[in-house]
């Protein structure tokens, strides 16, 4: 779509735009095994912005990811670190000799020092806000901008959905931009998020069924089957070992999870393994799992990770057919408003 053919989106995300320095403020989340070079690059060059996932990667597959991306768009693009992976520091001292442009950090509550290592080097930096609170702290330690990410989402997620954070955050915070993530699958969905201040938008799951997209053929088709009530968040069973729940298509590697969840909290109750320990043996069944579905297209005892907007995932897309779609929708939707 011609950017001078809209009326209204270039004002409604203007903050985002700039900010972002592309055309659409549309953001692909980072889905870790997903969100490579190939996938990035093409949301990049088509008008958005992509997000490399660091996830696991040992720090020189990261730089050469990094490298790769550079070599596919001219366009800017992010790096999203998990602040509890293994090897987050190294993935700080990477993004900051490849002097990438945006990082984002992701997980838990990143250290005064880890934000002001990147600020230093010149990076803007995103961070994921799941309370107002932290939002205040991390703006006052100079995040430059956040995402508000609800439980509608794939992955791992927190409790509020994103209808409600949406109020929270963009009816209180104005001096940073804010990207809305969550249950996005449509362009009038962002008009709506755009309309009470948001500056753009995060997707992920729509952008699993994208013809650029590595994830194999398996794993692109269970997701265009999929209903919305089909991708489900995971129970925790007892306090005793406290899980993130997860949100993914429903299959046997759910039952996995589960029967491996009550095997390690009775290890715990017992005493024969730490709290801690069990809890690391949960996060590795899901980085585990979910490269089998990602790369070999295990559908059945694999992680299906996706987000309720899966219901908005029809067929096999290249990127550009789903950009247009959402910013037709967004500007119809707006232009319907004016």
């Amino acid at each position: 779509m011609d950017l001078k053919e809209l009326k209204h989106l270039p004002g409604a995300w203007k903050r985002g735009t700039d900010f972002l320095g592309t055309r659409y403020a549309i953001l692909c989340g980072a889905m870790t095994w997903v969100s490579e070079a190939d996938l990035v690059s093409a949301i990049s060059n088509e008008g958005g912005f992509g997000v490399l996932a660091a996830g696991n990667m040992p720090p020189e597959v990261l730089a050469a990811e990094i490298a790769k991306t550079r070599e596919k768009t001219k366009h800017p693009f992010g790096v999203n670190l998990i602040t509890v992976a293994p090897s987050f520091k190294q993935h700080i001292e990477v993004v900051i000799r490849e002097k990438c442009r945006f990082v984002f950090f992701a997980g838990s509550i990143p250290s005064g020092r880890d934000i002001a290592e990147v600020k230093a080097a010149g990076a803007k930096l995103v961070c994921f806000a799941p309370v107002l609170t932290l939002a205040k702290r991390l703006i006052k330690q100079g995040v430059d901008a956040l995402v508000i990410e609800g439980n509608e989402a794939g992955g791992h997620i927190g409790p509020v959905a994103t209808s409600v954070l949406a109020q929270e955050f963009l009816l209180n915070i104005t001096e940073i931009p804010v990207f809305v993530a969550g249950g996005i699958g449509t362009g009038e969905i962002i008009a709506q998020y755009l309309s009470l201040g948001a500056a753009g938008v995060q997707l992920g799951t729509r952008f699993v069924a994208a013809e650029e997209c590595a994830a194999h053929p398996r794993f692109k088709e269970a997701f265009i089957r999929a209903a919305a009530r089909d991708a489900m968040p995971t129970s925790q069973f007892d306090p005793s070992l406290p899980t993130i729940p997860v949100r993914a298509i429903q299959n046997e590697g759910t039952k996995d999870f589960n029967r491996l969840q009550l095997a390690l909290l009775n290890k715990v109750k017992t005493g024969e393994m730490p709290r801690e320990e069990a809890q690391v043996k949960l996060e590795e069944f899901w980085v585990g799992a979910l490269r089998r579905a990602v790369q070999e297209g295990d559908v059945e005892h694999g992680s299906l990770m996706a987000g309720q907007s899966v219901a908005f995932v029809k067929r096999i897309q290249p990127v550009r057919e789903i950009l247009e779609e959402l910013v037709t929708g967004a500007e119809a939707a707006l232009s319907r408003r004016a």
